[in-house]
């Protein structure tokens, strides 16, 4: 199998740094449009569900892999999924509880249905349009489940946005371990990481944004994001060749 035919990039240490950098983002990015702006939550998610709709076609249209595009689909989930998780939580009253165990089903469904359909859920090689669609769908409801998991830990344990992206670090270091040292199927890894780097990513976001009275550090929605945004370009300047998908012989 030619892997240079792949639109997704290869899964690196650069890959996981910039998708925590990115799911950061989404949650201040998010923010800015639902609270700072006041949108609201519903109207918020219709604007980034649209901006999802428009470049998710066009990365499933590409004939290969563009680096920009396919980083913008995955800052698009993550705004679309941090509005339409606190919709869920806040506003349609499910709570953070209740709509973690949503997305969980929703996105095992998805899985298991990619599975059926098509024989496999591995992430290696992304190409043709279904397969691609699948990857999408699941990666959009892993960052909406992400954040519900952690608004959870910052807000609803106890443990604060310190202790929550620690305890999510701690997750994410475990699965590294596991990769390194064990059999473990690493397309389950894939999809426990991804899932875990978005609630690191949203207690990190609103540790950085949220009032100093409610232990952030009240950089506000509108600069954190901008920093972030500066960043992640950055990284994915200096990183994006490491994550080019190469062909095999």
């Amino acid at each position: 199998m030619d892997d240079a035919l792949s639109k997704a990039p290869r899964v690196v240490l650069s890959f996981w740094i910039i998708k925590i950098c990115a799911t950061t983002l989404g949650e201040t990015g998010g923010d800015v449009l639902s609270m700072t702006l006041k949108l609201g939550y519903l109207a918020s998610t219709a604007v980034f569900f649209t901006i999802f709709l428009i470049a998710v076609t066009a990365q499933i249209r590409a004939r290969r892999y563009h680096t920009w595009l396919y980083w913008a689909v995955i800052l698009a989930t993550t705004m679309a999924g941090t509005t339409l998780s606190d919709y869920l939580d806040r506003t349609a009253g499910l709570g953070y509880v209740g709509g973690a165990a949503l997305l969980s089903g929703l996105l095992i469904a998805v899985l298991v249905a990619w599975r059926l359909s098509l024989g496999s859920i591995s992430v290696d090689h992304i190409s043709d349009p279904k397969t691609e669609a699948f990857y999408w769908l699941a990666i959009l409801v892993s960052n909406t489940l992400g954040t519900a998991l952690g608004d959870f830990l910052a807000d609803s344990s106890g443990l604060g946005y310190e202790g929550g992206a620690l305890v999510v670090g701690a997750g994410i270091a475990a699965i590294g371990a596991a990769y390194l040292w064990t059999g473990v199927s690493r397309t389950l890894l894939f999809w426990l990481a991804f899932v875990l780097t978005r609630p690191l990513g949203a207690t990190v976001g609103d540790l950085l944004t949220k009032p100093l009275a409610k232990g952030g550090l009240d950089l506000g929605t509108i600069q954190a994001s901008l920093v972030l945004a500066a960043f992640v370009v950055v990284c994915l300047a200096f990183t994006r060749r490491q994550m080019e998908p190469r062909a095999v012989a």
